[in-house]
């Protein structure tokens, strides 16, 4: 049995609703309230989430909110104290146009996000592409960072991606903020980045829907960019874990001319666009079909290791035991709870050595 505390609440004023414009083009409103003390923190801005929600609370501009820590982390408003509302209140109106580039927002069937279309002319749109390629689970650049993409968009130096690559230190160095070193780093830094591996790389390219588990399974399944850009809908979602959304997604990415441009530019500069020969020499396709629960402690190879030899072979790695778990492979100290399940659903559980000499 779990116990929880309530999480702490506290009123203030919302004094502006502002609209920020994602990577992707998705719109957040963001109430900016009357800065108060919560759970630890002075609060000053919590998310509105999105339009809907925002009709939901029937939150208006110069109401007292009620606030609360989502998990005791995020800001929320979770309510409106109507009692101290002014009689000459009007209901908030939702954005209808793009607070950045001006271009007129959709919203699209079954979603509850509104969208900037304008994904190749929205500056924020463009930086925020950018700085998720370089982020440290993508291209991981060192010498750059959010502020270093804003500036160098600014001076005109970059418009995409692509043009990272292109930079020079006597480019760099005129900039504010940018010494010798600095500018030195930064161009080291991208050239750097070459040798990310193909699964990073891919989901480095910002195409919606595909995190980093998915863009794995993409690049394992595919082995190289250009078999994923001419894969049919029917090829992608037979891939494990690849559904409708994410298979339209990455059909529609690689439909539109200026990615197809990106990716050839991004190709000429020595990225890697497909599974190096060690990766594709240690794939093998022995466990396919096989699912495996890992649990406990091992002798000669690491927990994280071993599922990626599962991986690696085609098998699945999953966290919690069901009926359709194939094998538990099990170290020391092993769960007694998973061992309970697994002995009760009559899953084999089998040792680092049995599954070693499986393999």
């Amino acid at each position: 049995m779990a116990y929880k505390f309530k999480a702490e609440q506290a009123t203030t004023v919302l004094n502006e609703i502002t609209y920020q414009v994602g990577r992707t083009g998705a719109i957040t409103p963001v109430a900016n309230l009357e800065p108060v003390l919560l759970a630890g923190t002075t609060v000053k801005r919590a998310s509105l989430h999105n339009a809907d929600q925002i009709a939901k609370l029937d939150v208006r501009v110069g109401d007292t909110v009620f606030v609360e820590k989502g998990g005791e982390i995020i800001p929320k408003i979770i309510g409106v104290d109507f009692t101290k509302r002014s009689v000459d209140s009007l209901p908030t109106e939702y954005i209808t146009h793009c607070p950045e580039c001006g271009t007129e927002l959709i919203r699209k069937e079954g979603e509850a996000q509104h969208f900037c279309p304008n994904d190749t002319g929205c500056p924020t749109q463009i930086t925020g592409r950018i700085q998720h390629f370089i982020s440290r689970k993508a291209m991981d650049i060192e010498g750059m960072g959010s502020e270093t993409v804003e500036l160098l968009f600014k001076e005109g130096l970059i418009s995409d991606y692509a043009d990272l690559y292109t930079l020079t230190k006597e480019q760099v160095i005129p900039l504010e903020r940018m010494a010798e070193k600095s500018a030195e780093n930064l161009v080291n830094g991208v050239a750097a980045s070459k040798a990310i591996p193909f699964e990073r790389v891919l989901f480095a390219l910002g195409i919606r829907y595909v995190g980093e588990t998915v863009a794995k399974k993409l690049a394992k399944a595919y082995k190289n960019i250009d078999a994923l850009m001419i894969a049919s809908h029917e090829e992608l979602i037979a891939v494990d874990e690849i559904g409708e959304r994410i298979a339209d997604s990455v059909i529609k990415f690689f439909s539109e001319p200026t990615n197809l441009e990106i990716v050839e530019r991004l190709r000429s500069y020595g990225l890697q666009f497909s599974l190096s020969e060690e990766q594709l020499e240690n794939q093998t396709d022995k466990l396919k079909g096989q699912t495996f629960v890992v649990s406990g402690v091992f002798e000669t190879i690491s927990r994280n290791d071993l599922k990626k030899l599962i991986e690696d072979n085609g098998g699945k790695v999953a966290s919690s035991i069901s009926s359709k778990t194939s094998f538990v492979v099990a170290g020391d100290n092993m769960g007694p709870s998973k061992k309970t399940k697994a002995e009760s659903l009559g899953i084999p559980i089998i040792s680092e050595q049995e599954f070693m000499e499986k393999l």
